[in-house]
C-alpha cells in the first residue's frame, strides 16, 4: 500500500525546543483551554493521533485509556519518560494513512498540530473515521491559511497564494494550511458532524508575547475562542465532531490489525506482532509497538 510521504520528527528535540524552550507557553495554555472545553466528560479508549511526546495526553484524564501514536519512535520514547509505563498508555509508532487497528475500536480521537503534515488529508480523515465507533468525539486542530497575517500579507503583495481560494497551500515541505470551509467539507464527507468550532491563538504575533505574560494572553484568547463558529481567522483552529452512520464496533478482545493486508488479530510474542495472513512482523520495543516497516 503506497502512501503520501509522512513529515518524520525521528531524533527531534521538538518538545524541549519548540515547546519548553520556544517561547510558545501562551499558545501551550491557550490550547489546553480549548481542549477542556471540547472534550468530553468520560470515555474509555482515546487515540491521540500525532501523540508526539505526550504534551497533550495528560490533559486526556476523563479517558480511562489512552493510545499514543507518532511516526516517531523517539518521540515516543520521550512521552514514555514523560508518562511512564503502565496500562493506561499504550504506545504505537504507525503512518497515520495506514493505522494500525481494528474497525470500530476508540470512542474519542484527537489530532493537533498534525493534520498540517498530511499531503493528503482526506486520506487520513477517512482512517480515523474507520477506527471510531459511533456517536464517537474527535477534536481535530488544523492551520489555517484564512488568518489576519496571511490575509495583510496577501493584500499587501507580501505572498503570493491567496487565503481565500479553498486549496490547501504548502507553505514548506511537507507544512500544509487548509481553508475553513475545505476542512468542514472534508469532515462532512467522511461522516462527521461538525459541533463546535475555537479559534485558538488570537495574539501569536512575537512582540505581543513579548509584553503580555502569557497566562494574560491565554485569558483574552479564552474569551475570543468562543468567535469560532462565526469567522475563523486565527492561525490555529480547533473542531469538535462527531461520528454520524450505524458502523460496526470492534469485538471485545480486538485491538490490531496488520496495516498491510487488514488482517486481525495478530498474535503477539514477546518481541513481535506477527499476521497470520501475510506473514508480516511487527517489533514490540520497549513497550513501543512499531508498525512503520514490518520486520525483515
Amino acid at each position: 500500500m503506497t502512501t503520501p510521504p509522512v513529515c518524520d520528527y525521528e531524533g527531534s528535540d521538538y518538545q524541549t525546543s519548540f515547546w519548553d524552550e520556544g517561547g510558545r507557553a501562551y499558545e501551550d495554555q491557550a490550547e489546553a483551554i480549548a481542549l477542556k472545553r471540547l472534550l468530553p466528560q468520560s470515555g474509555k479508549l482515546l487515540l491521540e493521533i500525532g501523540a508526539g511526546a505526550g504534551r497533550n495526553t495528560p490533559r486526556y484524564q476523563n479517558y480511562e485509556r489512552v493510545v499514543l501514536l507518532d511516526y516517531s519512535r523517539t518521540q515516543l520514547q520521550q512521552a514514555q519518560e514523560r508518562l511512564g509505563e503502565n496500562d493506561r498508555y499504550v504506545y504505537v509508532a504507525a503512518d497515520a494513512y495506514k493505522l494500525p487497528f481494528v474497525n470500530g475500536l476508540f470512542d474519542g480521537a484527537t489530532m493537533i498540530r498534525t493534520l498540517h503534515h498530511m499531503q493528503d488529508a482526506p486520506a487520513v480523515l477517512r482512517q480515523v473515521r474507520r477506527v471510531l465507533q459511533p456517536a464517537s468525539k474527535f477534536i481535530l486542530e488544523y492551520a489555517s491559511k484564512l488568518n489576519l497575517k496571511a490575509i495583510l500579507r496577501y493584500l499587501f503583495r507580501r505572498q503570493d497564494w491567496s487565503p481565500f481560494t479553498p486549496e490547501q497551500v504548502e507553505f514548506v515541505s511537507l507544512n500544509f494550511d487548509f481553508h475553513p470551509k475545505t476542512i468542514r467539507k472534508w469532515l462532512k464527507e467522511e461522516d462527521f458532524k461538525l459541533e463546535r468550532q475555537l479559534t485558538v491563538s488570537h495574539f501569536r504575533i512575537d512582540i505581543i508575547k513579548r509584553i503580555f505574560p502569557a497566562s494574560f494572553l491565554a485569558w483574552l484568547d479564552s474569551l475570543a475562542q468562543f468567535t469560532g463558529n462565526l469567522w475563523q481567522l486565527t492561525p490555529s483552529v480547533f473542531t469538535l465532531s462527531e461520528t454520524l452512520s450505524k458502523t460496526e464496533i470492534a469485538p471485545e478482545g480486538a485491538f490490531f490489525q496488520c496495516p498491510e493486508c487488514s488482517h486481525a488479530p495478530l498474535e503477539e510474542k514477546p518481541d513481535m506482532l506477527l499476521c497470520l495472513e501475510c506473514d508480516a512482523k511487527y517489533a514490540i520495543n520497549k513497550g513501543i509497538y512499531d508498525f512503520r516497516e514490518p520486520i525483515k
